[in-house]
């Protein structure tokens, strides 16, 4: 492709801007309003804590109903995403930078010394606007942390169905891309049903709300998480039914890593004396778990993540790299939390996680790492 003419398609429009802010704004709208599950979050240092209304896979489902009744009525197209794909992925980007610029300046400013907006200055500017300064920041009452990582899911299922759009006019629709979507899909709409389990996690729970975060959440995740889709509209592959069902069975175990081990956690936080796998969870320093998936790894729920990644990019082949940008950009990014989350619970539990490490001593993969 022409350099000059990529960067042409790259120019965000007002086109563009106008989906992202009909976008958000339903996301707020009905974020707000439809009903959900009200779900408290950890007790935070001061001993605040805030409240999520679950309703993601609800209002999810209400804009995939929406979105087809508007194509029914030719007031959208089912591909407006996929033809405008470029530009509206450098109209997000430019977006991410702007609402992180506006955090950064309204933290620097804020005054309250709760745990959720007291602002967390190191002085280094770039660090500052990297990692955030705040824990949850608002804006009219949403919890923006919250609110972006839903955006970017959704956001995500979306790009694959104005690409699978595009695949059926375009007459190119293949086993592949088949399975592909099938496993996105389920993944994304697991991801809702499941969305509860979200608050207890370490993004939610302990990462402040910078650049870092905002990116990865409304570019990287929808953008990178379906390469695979737009490389499939332009290269064929025939996969053998061996290969489908091993693809299919990646998919499944990792699926049933991935949401046992994050289910299991989350089980825990709530009530520490519920059984796992039948038995009494096994505790050391009454803090950490040691069973079922977590006495077999210390970050079994990575593996399930990985296994998963790959289950999406396999139904590509083997003839080019591109379609597994990301599981290996997630078994980088998996690693180096990893290691961060290993040094942050040896300061935070010290004897406690020695021991868990010797009872446990695998980190993501048994046997191997």
């Amino acid at each position: 492709m022409d350099l000059g003419y990529l960067l042409h398609l790259l120019i965000p429009s007002w086109n563009s801007v106008a989906i992202l802010a009909l976008f958000f704004t339903y996301l707020a709208v009905a974020g707000s309003i439809l009903p959900g599950k009200v779900v408290p979050g950890v007790i935070l240092q001061d001993g605040s804590r805030l409240h999520y209304r679950c309703n993601g896979l609800i209002s999810l489902l209400l804009l995939v109903g929406l979105v087809g009744a508007a194509a029914k009525l030719d007031i959208v197209s089912l591909t407006v995403i996929a033809d405008r794909g470029l530009e509206l992925l450098s109209t997000t980007f430019l977006f991410s930078f702007l609402v992180t610029l506006v955090l950064y300046a309204v933290g620097c400013k804020s005054s309250n010394r709760g745990s959720s907006l007291k602002p967390h200055v190191s002085g280094n500017l770039l660090d500052d606007w990297w990692f955030g300064i705040q824990l949850n920041p608002q804006f009219m009452g949403i919890d923006l942390k919250f609110f972006f990582v839903r955006a970017g899911m959704m956001g995500w299922l979306f790009i694959n169905l104005s690409v699978f759009a595009r695949s059926i006019q375009d007459g190119t629709l293949s086993q592949s891309m088949i399975l592909f979507q099938l496993f996105c899909a389920l993944y994304i709409l697991d991801y809702f049903i499941h969305e509860e389990y979200m608050t207890s996690t370490w993004d939610i729970i302990a990462e402040r709300l910078g650049f870092m975060l905002v990116f990865g959440d409304l570019v990287w995740i929808p953008f990178t998480f379906s390469i695979q889709g737009w490389w499939l509209l332009s290269n064929k592959v025939e996969l053998g039914t061996a290969a489908a069902i091993a693809n299919c069975c990646t998919f499944v175990i990792g699926y049933l890593v991935f949401r046992g081990a994050n289910k299991q956690k989350h089980v825990f936080k709530k009530d520490p004396k519920v059984p796992i796998w039948g038995n009494p969870p096994r505790v050391i320093g009454g803090k950490l778990l040691v069973s079922g998936y977590w006495g077999i790894a210390r970050h079994c729920n990575y593996l399930g993540d990985l296994l998963l990644a790959l289950s999406f990019s396999l139904p590509c082949g083997m003839s080019s790299p591109i379609p597994y940008f990301y599981p290996i950009y997630l078994l980088i990014l998996l690693i180096w939390r990893e290691r961060r989350d290993e040094a942050r619970c040896a300061e935070k539990y010290r004897e406690i996680w020695a021991e868990y490490r010797t009872l446990v001593p695998w980190r993501i993969l048994p046997y191997i790492y």
